[in-house]
C-alpha cells in the first residue's frame, strides 16, 4: 500500500466491501492454503488508508465460487449508474490487492474495475437479484 496522502470518503460517499465469512468462504477446512484472517487484514489496511469501508457476513450463497466479495457503490457510484459487483474466487493476494485497488478508487460507477478482477465477476445468488428488485 502507499504511503501517499488520500482524501477519505466515508459514509455514503465511499463503496463497501462485503466479505463473506460463511459455511465456505473464510473457512480454513474447505481452503486449508488461503489464510483468511490475512486477507480480512488486507482488506482492512486497505479500507484504513483509503477510506472505504469492510463489512463481513455470513454466507453470500455462490459456495462453489469461494471467497466471495461484493462491491457495493458509493451513493455517487449507484447515481452514476454503479451497481454491486460480486467476485469470486478472491483466495490470494494479488486478488484481494485489486479489490482494495478498485474500492481505493471509488467503486462501482466511479472507477473501471482492473481487467483481471473483472474475468472474477459472478452472478450473484438468485435471492440477491430478487431482494435488488423489491426495493425499487
Amino acid at each position: 500500500m502507499s504511503s501517499t496522502p488520500r482524501t477519505f470518503l466515508t459514509g455514503s460517499a465511499s463503496c463497501t466491501l462485503v466479505v463473506c465469512r460463511g459455511c465456505c468462504c473464510g473457512d480454513a477446512r474447505k481452503h486449508p492454503g488461503a489464510d483468511h484472517a490475512w486477507q480480512l487484514d488486507l482488506l482492512r489496511a486497505g479500507a484504513a488508508e483509503h477510506g472505504f469501508q469492510v463489512r463481513t457476513t455470513d454466507c453470500l450463497g455462490p459456495c462453489d465460487q469461494a471467497n466471495v466479495i461484493v462491491v457495493r457503490p458509493s451513493a455517487a457510484g449507484r447515481r452514476a449508474g454503479g451497481k454491486a459487483a460480486w467476485i469470486g474466487f478472491v483466495m490470494d493476494d494479488e486478488g484481494t490487492e485489486e479489490v482494495v485497488q478498485w474500492a481505493a478508487a471509488g467503486g462501482p460507477g466511479i472507477a473501471e474495475p482492473p481487467l483481471t478482477l473483472e474475468l472474477q465477476f459472478i452472478d450473484p445468488p438468485r435471492e440477491a437479484r430478487v431482494r435488488s428488485r423489491r426495493r425499487r
